[in-house]
């Protein structure tokens, strides 16, 4: 690349950051630049020609009384997502590291509500996600009018059953045997592309191992699998306790690491505790 003909000036600054293996790319717009184009989006996210992630996380001035920053989500395909629960703990450390968070515990907006953020120390952070949703009108679920612990839909003559709850972005989770063998890749895109969840949805794969262990694939909207995702621990966690199958303090284990959801009662926030990870700091030459 011929850098003269890219002035430094134009130069776009990204910090690359995880949680539990879910990736993103960070940007400040705090200085009020204009939010990525969707085509810049999936450039960044690239994994051969840019700087690869599985979502894009814009910072930006609060938009709350009580919050210091908020942020926006971008998916890999260049679409918005409403919540990201791995990358509000990213967002967290980010602003914790740039001194705009103190030490102590502060809030966060995002697209879906303002959130607590509590850091815990040795790079974690705990995060209330809010109440989750069960209403089919929230998630929001087409052909359903009441909640049900249970839905069923049938996708190329097999009756699919799964739960639904919207993390303030929609989750569709379905109990399997086995969480490493399910059909992640072929029934994660068929639900989506089925009718019943029309925003799409992210589509959790849940084994229960016991009352205290969840492990979990999700199939998210606008990116496909992802090592891990902090929303769709959330749902499954929801709809399991619901159930009665676990306990109201659970570890979900994903493929990229471990996050703990604790939901005290049907009414109370739901919060997430888990890693945040800096990878390096970079600028993108457009």
């Amino acid at each position: 690349m011929d850098r003269a003909a890219h002035p430094r000036a134009s130069a776009l600054r990204f910090t690359k950051m995880h949680g539990a293996g879910n990736d993103f790319v960070v940007l400040d717009l705090r200085d009020g630049m204009p939010a990525p184009s969707a085509d810049l989006c999936r450039a960044l996210a690239d994994r051969r020609t840019g700087v690869g992630c599985d979502q894009i996380l814009t910072i930006e001035r609060p938009r709350s009384g009580q919050a210091v920053a908020a942020y926006r989500i971008w998916n890999s395909d260049g679409s918005s997502s409403q919540q990201c629960g791995n990358g509000a703990r990213c967002v967290a450390a980010w602003l914790v590291r740039d001194g705009a968070a103190g030490s102590g515990d502060f809030a966060l907006d995002s697209p879906a509500g303002t959130h607590a953020v509590q850091p815990l120390g040795g790079h974690r952070y705990r995060i209330a996600m809010g109440v989750p949703d069960f209403a089919p009108q929230a998630v929001p679920l087409a052909g359903f009018d009441a909640a049900q612990d249970e839905y069923s839909v049938d996708i190329d003559g097999d009756d699919v059953r799964f739960g639904a709850v919207s993390m303030g972005n929609p989750h569709a989770v379905l109990e399997v045997l086995d969480a490493a063998t399910a059909p992640v890749a072929t029934l994660g895109p068929a639900l989506q592309r089925s009718g019943a969840l029309p925003q799409s949805g992210n589509i959790g794969f849940a084994e229960v191992v016991s009352r205290d262990r969840i492990r979990l694939r999700v199939f998210e909207r606008g990116v496909g699998e992802t090592l891990a995702c902090g929303s769709g621990a959330c749902a499954a966690a929801a709809v399991m306790m619901r159930r009665g199958r676990v306990d109201r303090e659970v570890a979900v284990v994903l493929p990229g690491g471990e996050l703990r959801i604790a939901w005290p009662d049907d009414t109370a926030q739901i919060s997430m505790a888990g890693p945040a990870a800096f990878v390096y700091e970079g600028e993108w030459l457009p």
